[in-house]
């Protein structure tokens, strides 16, 4: 069904589980995968009164960590499924919208959440703008929360309920997918 995977990643744990249902589709459906990063840059208001050096550094960290987060995903690829990893150091709304017209992707899969709240508030949550702009089906995964402290143990739970994710699609017209769809383990894509 699928053949042309585009996956928007940025090292938060929501799309490290994206990165996981990925690759379990790449896997099934035989497709191929591009892992795409946006340069993940301090927002330009955090470089007012340093000095150019300061900027310069900052500005490398930022390249850095963004090379650092393809390496770690390229790492989880398993050999048998075709892979391209592209960085942008473009805005990850532009990045993200002109790579799947560009690379002809008929899926995104991405994470709900980024790396910060402040900063999804300030420039708006990439994964809605892609949610909502995107000519092709998108898959938004959430990681599942982390055990409130001081909640004592949880019930022991198979490996397939304890990383179950919940998926959100926006697939008009693709067979088997809904507004909103849950899922656990494998076969999440529908």
């Amino acid at each position: 069904m699928f053949h042309n995977i585009l996956v928007a990643l940025d090292g938060s744990p929501d799309a490290e589980r994206a990165l996981t249902q990925a690759l379990d589709l790449a896997e099934s459906e035989h497709a191929r995968l591009t892992l795409l990063s946006a340069l993940l840059s301090p927002p330009a208001v955090a470089y007012a009164g340093i000095s150019g050096s300061v900027a310069a550094r900052m500005a490398r960290d930022a390249e850095a960590e963004t090379e650092a987060v393809l390496r770690r995903a390229l790492e989880r690829v398993p050999d048998d499924v075709s892979v391209t990893r592209l960085l942008s150091r473009q805005p990850a709304r532009q990045a993200i919208a002109q790579q799947v017209t560009d690379g002809a992707h008929d899926l995104v899969i991405m994470g709900s959440r980024g790396r910060g709240a402040v900063r999804s508030a300030l420039l708006g949550s990439v994964s809605h703008y892609v949610l909502h702009h995107s000519p092709v089906p998108v898959l938004i995964v959430r990681a599942e929360p982390a055990p409130a402290p001081g909640a004592g143990e949880a019930p022991s739970t198979s490996a397939t309920e304890a990383e179950s994710a919940t998926v959100t699609a926006r697939a008009s017209g693709v067979p088997g997918w809904t507004a909103s769809k849950r899922s656990s383990g494998r076969g999440a894509a529908g």
